[in-house]
């Protein structure tokens, strides 16, 4: 720590000194940073002013800024209730129920509270007590009223009788050094202080003024009135100070009081360089931390702020053209006028320090959970200072690009983007050792134990995707800390007793604990060492790197690719494969920002990246996954900034996309084929647009004409064009997906015929001889066979084609359960299969269960033939129309099952009384068809009311003897008048509620179909035509089956491609080449559409 004391007296040197050690004594820690709030005095305008604002900008300001000490007076009233209200919150909001368990001292409090009244000066007449009195200075008579009582949580300064005690002690803070980035070497800077003024009065004037002289920066609260508005309005209109001083304090002014008023004011504007302002009525609060760094930065720009130490501490070998070097150049050969504020210091040494120095430097440096600024309102000068420094140092050092990781590993946790971006751009790389750390930092939690815990954080949600992987992603270096701050906590113990010790008694014992702390020492020095082998092991970091790509891979439920293309910075030209492993890849970088939900530090990252298309669509994709998991645990408002993320993401693809159509549209319509590999995630980014539902990207017109191209086989895509073509180009035609499909539906139409013939004439013994029938009811088997293979083959993946992503079997099984004509599929070949099982393993004389067995089956053919119109355009979203419709009347039967099976209970009660025969006979006769028949078609308006009044019919009986013996004799209903009036209720509410909650749910369902019919029938259109690609139509797939299975046509390894690749080797490797062309600059042409792109979302 500096002697540098400030101006007056010795004995005000003396009392000023003491209280800096006193203060650090008592809070035991040197700040980062100090405010001293000032401006309190009694009000005689009443004006208020939005305080509120001020205190969340006071305390968010204090927070970025590391160790802050905030000063204040103290007082009941005014400014000074406003900084005591303000810390309690704080205290609050960090803390929560323990915020008074906290002690002052305590590091975990970052921001210290200093009570310091300052002056008393008593007053010796009536007259002067009143006019010291209005101008708010503390008195002895009003001293017990004036100020507050301290708090057990702030640090109490006792009052002193030099006036100037707070200036003086202000400017003695401002000449104290801190070392910024390492104990161990001379690179201290003064630590920052800068006033905060609100309020005030004719002090408050001139104790800024008196600030300013002495180089102290002053930030004015405009809005808070009186002083601050004053010097404000002073400064931008001279000529209105005498109405404005008036107005303001509400005083009267003598001659004297208005000329010392009018020469403070003077030498402020004169200083106004030192001068910020933040409006609490227009400004954010978190814009409070940006105007202080720049003032700071701006006071110490035009003075030589960095402290030389005294010959006797250090005498350095002069080094004169190292000097003239920092001096007059930069890295890139430009003429400096002076020399940074940083390095300005350096000037003093014999030459740089050393890479491994300069690494314990920023290491012994960085702090735990960083203050996480809002981008929108930081710049470069944004509080905590040490970032704007240490980009300096490194910068005008020339190391900036050797040494920057570590301020890059802290930009990231502090989501500084403006130094991110700078740091990318300047070549800055990530250490692969930092990743663990990283994630520690950001994505767990500080105080949650994984193995117990449910948080319901990001850190719980991965943990329930894979334990394993999100473990090691988030605890790895927590693991590796831990025991380690064990051994120290012990250690300080120990210590701590030793000191508690008497040392004349029990010699003995004090040498055993002394040799204990010397071991443990040791020990714990032997720990860090293994500490910074484990984390520089680049297996242990690249398994975390990995830990995170598979967690990524589970959330969408992809395989992990054997392609071992990435999607880095194309930029990237390092050619050591040895140096370029301890790096990390910017992928990873970007996966950690999708992680930690950081979106700025997305974008950065996206831009440096290549295959921006897909990588957009993963990330948006994995966002929109971990949005629904929020959900689902009602974490709605991590739930809404995922959202937010993923159409961040959506609107970037579609936005290139509309870039790339308009400058080369055929392009654009081809890379949406392109596969590529992001995080071991293979795929095209149709493919995986359509697998994801992510509709508006599938809807886009490069995708619509992608799709047009498979569709028509890059023939007209019109139809009567495309039927002239059948004898232009038969080839295409025939093997075009829009000729297999409309083969498929003629094969399937000839099936319906067939199968309604054989249900309607031959399942008897009597036509069944005939050959015909056999004809029949064998050709549905065999088209049932077959058309049964291709939709597994499209379910699991069996013989994929080109454009396929590596997707689980689970996740593909999943995403072929959710097309509702899937399951429409699945539930006619298990009807067949029962009936056909029923047919020939249970035969009966009329076959009366299998000929209802296959015409159930017949009719949900004829519905599965309803699939042919989905690619009309007019049709199509009729039929999602009906589609969807189903779905809320499924919703509607669950509510309406309940209320049914009610009144028909109490029908039955009350119409059957003790009916002891409820589930008697056979199943046909069971009682609780007549539970749920009166109630269900009452539903329709059919009311029975010859039953509901227990009317006596022809069809029942009263004999107990014969409804008891016989099931299918049904009992005849007792008359009860309840039934009635329950029935009228029933009906009024099922026919004008029920019924219309329905109606007006299909309205909303229509409305909303409607409002996105082209969006939705392209989706499905896109579904039908990826699948329609390899499909072959049955039964004819049977017979090219074998072919299909042994030369995997649709595979790039398959036989036929390996052996067209033979037999034109010269041709097939011209062509790989001119593709490999073609996609590399579809990869630029994405590239710079996205950098087109840039901060506009």
């Amino acid at each position: 720590m500096s002697s540098d004391k400030p101006s007056g007296s010795k004995s005000f040197k003396s009392d000023v000194l003491k209280v800096w050690e006193e203060i650090e004594r008592k809070v035991k820690s040197t700040p980062t940073m100090v405010f001293s709030v000032i401006g309190d005095s009694e009000s005689f305008v009443p004006r208020p002013w939005a305080k509120s604002v001020f205190q969340t900008a006071l305390i968010e300001a204090a927070k970025s800024g590391g160790d802050t000490w905030i000063l204040y007076r103290g007082y009941n009233y005014g400014v000074s209730s406003v900084v005591r209200s303000a810390y309690g919150k704080y205290g609050d909001t960090e803390f929560r129920a323990n915020s008074n368990d906290v002690p002052l001292e305590d590091s975990e409090r970052k921001v210290k509270l200093i009570y310091m009244p300052g002056h008393i000066e008593p007053p010796k007449t009536p007259e002067e007590r009143s006019k010291v009195n209005q101008l708010g200075d503390v008195t002895e008579e009003n001293l017990d009223e004036t100020l507050a009582k301290p708090s057990k949580l702030e640090c109490y300064i006792e009052p002193t009788e030099n006036k100037n005690f707070v200036l003086d002690f202000e400017e003695f803070v401002s000449k104290q050094e801190l070392p910024f980035l390492s104990q161990t070497l001379d690179l201290n800077l003064p630590i920052p202080i800068v006033i905060l003024a609100c309020e005030g009065d004719i002090n408050t004037i001139e104790h800024i003024s008196e600030a300013l002289k002495r180089k102290i920066p002053v930030i004015i609260i405009k809005g808070s009135g009186k002083a601050a508005d004053l010097i404000l309005d002073y400064m931008e209109n001279k000529q209105l100070i005498k109405k404005k001083a008036s107005v303001l304090f509400g005083i009267r002014f003598n001659e004297i009081a208005f000329k010392t008023l009018t020469r403070h004011l003077s030498d402020i504007v004169e200083a106004s360089d030192l001068v910020g302002v933040f409006d609490v009525n227009n400004d954010n609060p978190l814009m409070l931390s940006n105007t202080i760094g720049e003032g700071i930065v701006s006071c110490w720009a035009t003075e030589k702020i960095l402290s030389t130490r005294d010959a006797s501490v250090r005498s350095p070998k002069p080094n004169t053209q190292r000097e003239k070097t920092l001096q007059l150049t930069t890295s890139n050969g430009n003429a400096h006028i002076g020399t940074t504020v940083s390095v300005g210091k350096l000037q003093s040494y014999s030459g740089m320090p050393k890479q491994a120095d300069i690494d314990k430097i920023f290491l012994q440096h960085r702090e735990s959970r960083a203050y996480v600024l809002d981008t929108k309102y930081s710049s470069p000068t944004s509080l905590p200072l040490y970032f704007f420094f240490e980009y300096q140092f490194l910068q005008q050092s020339e190391k900036l690009k050797e040494h920057g990781h570590m301020l890059l590993f802290e930009a990231l946790i502090a989501n500084r983007c403006d130094y991110v971006r700078v740091l990318l751009d300047q070549g800055v790389r990530f250490r692969l050792w930092n990743l663990s750390e990283l994630y520690e930092q950001t994505v767990s939690c500080k105080d949650c134990h994984f193995e117990k815990d449910d948080c319901l954080h990001i850190q719980w949600l991965l943990k329930q995707i894979e334990e394993k992987k999100a473990e090691k992603l988030c605890f790895s270096h927590r693991k590796f800390t831990r025991k380690i701050q064990k051994k120290e906590r012990k250690n300080r113990e120990a210590l701590k007793k030793l000191q508690e010790m008497d040392r004349s008694s029990n010699s003995d014992e004090i040498k055993k604990l002394e040799k204990k702390i010397k071991d443990r020492k040791e020990s714990i020095k032997e720990n860090k060492e293994k500490l910074q082998e484990l984390v520089k092991n680049e297996k242990e970091q690249t398994k975390i790197a990995e830990s995170a790509k598979g967690l990524c891979r589970k959330i969408l439920g992809y395989k992990e690719s054997e392609d071992t293309e990435t999607n880095d910075d194309p930029e990237d030209t390092e050619n050591d494969a040895e140096e370029k492993s301890s790096y990390v890849k910017i992928s990873d970088i970007l996966l950690w920002a999708i992680f930690a939900n950081r979106k700025e530090i997305a974008e950065i990252c996206w831009l440096r990246g290549k295959d921006h298309l897909l990588t957009a669509l993963v990330c948006a994709a994995v966002l929109k996954k971990l949005s629904k998991k929020a959900n689902n645990v009602k974490e709605q408002n991590l739930s809404n900034e995922f959202a937010e993320h993923t159409q961040l993401f959506e609107n970037r693809c579609l936005t290139i996309m509309d870039g790339m159509y308009k400058e080369d549209d055929k392009n654009a319509i081809d890379i949406m084929d392109d596969d590529t590999n992001v995080w071991g995630i293979k795929s095209s980014p149709l493919t995986f647009a359509h697998e994801n539902f992510m509709y508006d990207v599938v809807a886009h017109t490069c995708s619509q004409k992608n799709m047009n191209k498979q569709w028509y086989n890059k023939l007209a895509p019109d139809l009567k064009p495309f039927l002239k073509s059948m004898w232009r180009k038969p080839r295409k035609f025939f093997t075009a997906p829009l000729t297999r499909y409309m083969y498929n539906y003629v094969m399937f139409f000839v099936m319906l015929v067939f199968y309604s013939a054989f249900v309607l004439t031959s399942i008897g013994d009597e036509y069944y001889i005939l050959d015909i029938a056999k004809m029949f009811e064998y050709y549905v088997y065999f088209w049932g066979a077959g058309d049964l293979i291709e939709e597994l083959i499209s379910c699991f993946g069996c013989l994929e084609s080109r454009g396929r992503s590596h997707r689980g079997y689970y996740a593909r099984l999943k995403r072929y359960l959710y097309d509702f004509w899937n399951l429409v599929d699945l539930l006619s070949y298990a009807l067949l299969i029962t009936a056909l099982c029923v047919r020939h393993f249970h035969p009966s004389t009329n076959f009366t269960i299998a000929r209802r067995m296959f015409s159930l089956s017949l009719l949900v053919m004829y519905l599965r033939f309803l699939e042919v119109f989905l690619v009309h355009r007019k049709m199509g979203p009729t039929l999602i129309m009906i589609k969807e419709m189903l779905k809320d009347l499924l919703y509607f039967l669950g509510l309406a099952v309940f209320v049914v099976l009610g009144v028909g209970m109490y029908y039955h009660a009350n119409l059957w009384p003790d009916h002891p025969t409820i589930w008697s006979g056979n199943w046909v006769n069971w009682r609780i068809w007549t539970i749920i028949y009166y109630p269900y078609w009452q539903l329709y308006g059919e009311i029975n009311n010859e039953f509901l009044e227990g009317q006596e019919l022809d069809s029942c009986t009263q004999n107990e003897t014969i409804w008891k013996a016989d099931t299918s004799q049904d009992r005849c209903p007792q008359e009860d008048w309840t039934v009635i009036a329950v029935a009228g209720f029933y009906m009024l509410f099922s026919n004008l509620l029920l019924v219309n909650l329905v109606i007006a749910m299909f309205s909303y369902t229509f409305e909303r179909v409607q409002e996105n019919a082209e969006k939705l029938w392209r989706f499905h259109r896109c579904t039908v035509i990826s699948d329609y690609e390899w499909r072959i139509p049955s039964p004819i797939n049977i017979i090219f089956l074998p072919y299909r299975i042994c030369c995997c046509p649709g595979r790039k390894g398959g036989l036929r491609n390996r052996l067209k690749g033979c037999c034109n080797k010269k041709e097939y490797e011209e062509e790989k080449k001119k593709e490999l062309k073609r996609k590399e600059y579809r990869k630029h042409l994405q590239r710079n559409m996205a950098f087109k792109i840039f901060n506009k979302m």
